[in-house]
């Protein structure tokens, strides 16, 4: 990416600091799930550790959750021999303003620029949403998936993870609902239409990591995050307890949840009516390595309301926030994340009630 410039330069108080603290987030073992021979003791268990770990963390990671570690390997791989290329085939791929799905290193977050490339792909081809965020306009577009020649198998990986993905989040979504008192399928309806997606990040290594951010501090705007990585640490979470930055260490093969606002869950967030709440969390760079991620988004229908779920309002929990436009709030953040619109991103609590 050449020399540093000022756009990628964060503020004093959002540089990482040199030492870091490093504590495990929670780590949920899923394997009585997956079995399929789970006690009802042991399934409560697992229900209970992931409720907690949503109070109080808004991440966790699972291990032994059953998705492929082979296709995993296979997109990761794939995914590579992309990023390696020049960046006048990437940009063959590349999107803009009106096509706002595949290749782009200039994205933006809180208006500062990441140090960092990125590809986008959507689960559904095509994707329903709104044609611009104006509230008053109700036309709806289609994205389309922009898939690049080379590497010639790293469309047929991609989706082939994505299936994975899918699956392995609506099984998560079912466990956050049981922790919540839902029904397990509670959630499954709104994402009937889905407007899902999956990044690719590639993080080149930095000359300047303690000025600059891979990905700066902010908040997922969907229902929940599936993250997969390499072995480069690189993720940090504000702590809820001291708001205290700790940096996440991966377990072999595991994925790592946002569920607060990530994948971080915004809208989980406001269903929840703030009983999980989001969290914060940014990228450091390495100076001397690459570090790439895999983040699965699993976001409802662009038409999906959403507001707090009237099962767990009453006198006592009256509603926190107003309902929105799932689609409109979509689309204006994947504007504003590489157009610099000289105002902060559009934010959960500007849906707040007061």
């Amino acid at each position: 990416m050449g020399e540093i410039d000022e756009a990628f330069i964060q503020t004093e108080e959002n540089r990482a600091k040199v030492c870091m603290i490093e504590e495990g987030i929670p780590v949920i073992d899923l394997s009585p799930l997956v079995c399929g021979s789970s006690s009802e003791v042991c399934f409560e268990e697992v229900v209970r550790e992931i409720g907690s770990a949503c109070r109080e963390w808004g991440f966790f990671q699972v291990i032994n959750h059953g998705s492929s570690v082979e296709s995993r390997q296979k997109m990761e791989r794939e995914a590579r021999k992309f990023f390696e290329q020049s960046k006048e085939q990437k940009n063959e791929v590349r999107r803009d303003g009106v096509h706002v799905i595949g290749y782009f290193d200039s994205e933006l977050t809180r208006n500062v620029r990441d140090w960092k490339e990125v590809f986008d792909y959507t689960i559904e081809e095509p994707t329903l949403v709104p044609a611009s965020p104006d509230p008053h306009d109700l036309t709806i577009t289609h994205w389309y998936n922009k898939w690049p020649q080379y590497p010639p198998h790293l469309r047929e990986a991609l989706e082939e993870y994505s299936k994975e993905m899918e699956e392995l989040a609506l099984k998560l979504m079912e466990l956050i609902a049981l922790s919540l008192g839902l029904e397990p399928k509670r959630f499954h309806g709104f994402f009937k239409d889905q407007t899902s997606w999956i990044r690719l990040n590639f993080y080149p290594p930095c000359p300047s990591p303690d000025l600059v951010l891979g990905c700066g501090r902010h908040k997922d705007s969907g229902a929940l995050t599936v993250l997969a990585q390499d072995d480069v640490c690189g993720l940090e979470v504000k702590r809820k307890s001291d708001g205290q930055w700790v940096r996440v260490i991966p377990a072999p093969n595991a994925y790592i949840i946002n569920v607060g606002a990530v994948i971080e869950i915004i809208i989980l967030q406001v269903w929840s009516n703030e009983t999980y709440e989001s969290v914060e969390h940014r990228v450091i760079l390495n100076s001397e390595k690459e570090r790439l991620s895999y983040p699965f988004f699993l976001t409802p229908a662009h038409y999906t309301m959403v507001q707090p779920l009237e099962e767990l309002l009453n006198n006592q929990n009256p509603p926190k926030y107003r309902p929105y436009n799932w689609g409109k709030f979509f689309v204006t953040r994947k504007r504003s994340n590489f157009v610099n619109l000289n105002v902060q991103n559009i934010q959960i609590y500007d849906f707040k009630i007061n």
